[in-house]
């Protein structure tokens, strides 16, 4: 999976909304960061205050980090900037880590020149009888300054923009709202869990975020479907973001990931003149296939024209050998030897089949991603006689209920009670804990005890699944990658000591297979950065001529949220239903992940419940297209690099 460093241009498109795509978030980051530098800088050469509206949430993280680092090094001055946040938690105390105030001068706030007069938050701490003169005055503010130059919004999944959920009016202005509960549960990652989330917000209001001169709206990962019908679709309050499309200065700027359900992207034939690669003509061979309910080798030329591919036809001639082609493609990705086929000569198979037996290296972003993402495939690759190690990329400590601590800090005294071991220790670390946690605020960070307990809980559980496949405790690696400690949600930035851990365990495996988590829906953000740490280690080291690296695959695999696009899949590990119920009790060997997962997003189906729907489906989609059914399958897309 190869993807060019551009930006997509906007012709012949759907889109109702400018929209600008970008590699990755950072670069979509890099250019609102300049409008804004721009915008800043043509208003000091005129001697005028610059008026910002700003969001909060992971969206605008790298656009805050880019605006300190151009103040920092290039000396952007905010001195005459005011700015107006979109919304805020109600009830919060400011100082609280989740209220958007603590979040605005976290992330930019407290690194840049503005006057803190100039500061705008809604109060999310004022007594409810207080809150609608609030609203009034805050709408009489922004109007006292002449407006907003540029408002900045992200989007969530049901389509709101800041807290103005389905349904609100386009007349709405700065209020006390009830929160869905979609957005409650998307943003639980920052509170733990959804009980604690507050039910209200003080947001501004449509009509507010429409008067605006200018707006840019940030969307990265896993909002292509909202992205999609937000710019494509009509207008509708119950879609809010829609009715961006009645403003006359508003542009998307987004990642290609949330780029994916956009017609020139997913249905580029729909759109103009189109290159029939290889890889293009499987994904609208499947995308009609499925459309239509049909298997791909009894398509016809009139189910071609029908679906608008009659270029296709023309371009590659018969519609029967265009249908052999695609289902070769379809077939030839399905395999039982994800480590590669031993003494077999097999062109179109994914995977090598020398060397034999291969170093493997899979990377787990949390303590349970393997078993969960990948379990029957890591099974094989064992079953079959490779050396297969485990690295365990983070500590998964923050996802431990604090219930865990004391339960296991229990069976440690009683463990060394019932052996006469001297438990004076335990039982203080004991009651140290169980007062800390009885007295623990919501909003509090666990202490470094309390953390690394959490941790050796969460390393138990992964070396007991190791176990279970059969590898013994050699082969399984515990990198803690510093980043993740932070005790918090929200993780630092990928560091020189994350890629130097991780270059060094490559080092010392040197690998011929790599398997790691590409799955960028991961709600708080840790998938994305391991993924980042290990491309960039695999880039160094390639670039430091390691000869091993030339012999080296990586393979992407998803996480519990989402699977590859059946066109996009390159190698598919079938799974009989023993096969399927093995993974299940490997998954459950995590308890402390299972019940109640602390970290879930919007799904409330436990970890191995989405692993088996997820892989029924894909199982399903390759027999609607004409394949075998299998029980199950586990699915891969090879990153070249």
């Amino acid at each position: 999976m190869k993807r060019e460093k551009t930006i997509i241009d906007l012709s012949d498109s759907f889109e109702k909304i400018p929209v600008k795509i970008f590699t990755t978030p950072q670069e979509g980051s890099a250019f609102v960061a300049q409008e804004i530098a721009t915008m800043i800088l043509e208003k000091q050469r005129r001697k005028e205050d610059c008026v910002l509206g700003l969001a909060t949430g992971s969206t605008p993280i790298s656009l805050y980090a880019e605006l300190v680092r151009m103040h920092k090094e290039e000396g952007l001055s905010f001195k005459n900037v005011i700015t107006f946040n979109l919304d805020e938690y109600y009830p919060l105390q400011r100082q609280a880590l989740q209220s958007y105030w603590s979040f605005m001068h976290r992330h930019l706030f407290s690194h840049i020149d503005i006057d803190p007069a100039n500061i705008h938050i809604p109060n999310g701490e004022l007594p409810k009888e207080d809150i609608k003169k609030h609203c009034i005055k805050y709408e009489q503010l922004i109007e006292a300054v002449g407006g907003i130059d540029l408002q900045i919004l992200g989007i969530g999944n049901n389509g709101h923009i800041g807290f103005n959920e389905p349904g609100s009016s386009v007349y709405s202005k700065t209020r006390l709202v009830s929160l869905d509960n979609i957005t409650r549960i998307a943003n639980a990652y920052e509170f733990q869990n959804i009980s604690q989330v507050p039910r209200m917000a003080v947001t501004m209001g449509i009509s507010t975020i429409l008067k605006s001169r200018k707006i840019l709206l940030m969307a990265w990962g896993m909002k292509a479907p909202i992205v999609a019908k937000t710019v494509e679709g009509f207008v509708s309050e119950h879609v809010p973001a829609s009715i961006l499309q009645q403003h006359n200065d508003c542009t998307f700027v987004v990642d290609q990931t949330a780029s994916e359900e956009l017609t020139r992207i997913k249905y580029p034939w729909l759109t103009g003149e189109c290159e029939w690669t290889p890889q293009m003509i499987k994904r609208a061979v499947v995308n009609m296939s499925l459309k239509m309910h049909k298997p791909v080798l009894s398509l016809t030329a009139h189910d071609y024209n029908e679906n608008s591919l009659g270029d296709l036809l023309a371009e590659k001639g018969e519609a029967y050998e265009i249908n052999l082609q695609v289902y070769y493609m379809l077939r030839d990705s399905i395999t039982g030897w994800p480590g590669g086929k031993p003494n077999a000569v097999i062109p179109a198979h994914p995977e090598r089949s020398e060397p034999h037996p291969k170093r493997c290296i899979i990377f787990s972003p949390h303590p349970d991603d393997d078993i969960i993402s990948m379990g029957g495939t890591f099974m094989r690759l064992h079953d079959q006689g490779h050396e297969v190690h485990i690295g365990y990329q983070t500590s998964g400590n923050i996802a431990v209920t604090d219930e865990f601590v004391t339960r296991f800090l229990d069976f440690a005294v009683g463990f060394e009670d019932m052996f006469g071991i001297d438990n004076h220790k335990s039982k203080q670390v004991l009651t140290e804990a169980a007062e800390f946690l009885k007295s623990k605020k919501a909003n509090q960070t666990d202490t470094a005890e309390i953390r690394a307990i959490k941790g050796l809980i969460r390393r138990c559980e992964a070396r007991a699944t190791c176990r279970y496949v059969g590898l013994t405790d050699d082969h399984c690696h515990f990198l803690n990658l510093p980043f993740y400690e932070t005790g918090a949600v929200e993780k630092d930035p990928m560091s020189e000591k994350d890629i130097e851990i991780t270059m060094e365990f490559l080092r010392k495996i040197k690998p011929h297979q790599i398997f790691c988590a590409g799955d960028l829906a991961d709600p708080h953000g840790t998938h994305k950065v391991c993924l980042d740490v290990i491309f960039e280690s695999m880039k160094r080291l390639k670039a430091a001529g390691d000869k091993w690296v030339k012999n080296c695959w990586v393979w992407l695999y998803k996480g519990a949220w989402q699977e590859w696009d059946i066109a996009e899949i390159e190698m598919a590990i079938p799974m009989s239903p023993d096969q399927v119920v093995k993974k299940r009790f490997g998954i459950f060997i995590h308890q402390s992940q299972k019940d109640m997962v602390p970290f879930q997003g919007s799904d409330s189906r436990e970890f191995w419940q989405r692993a088996e729907d997820r892989n029924a489906n894909t199982a399903k989609l390759y027999a609607d297209l004409g394949l075998t059914k299998y029980a199950a399958m586990e699915a891969f897309v090879r990153w070249q690099y």
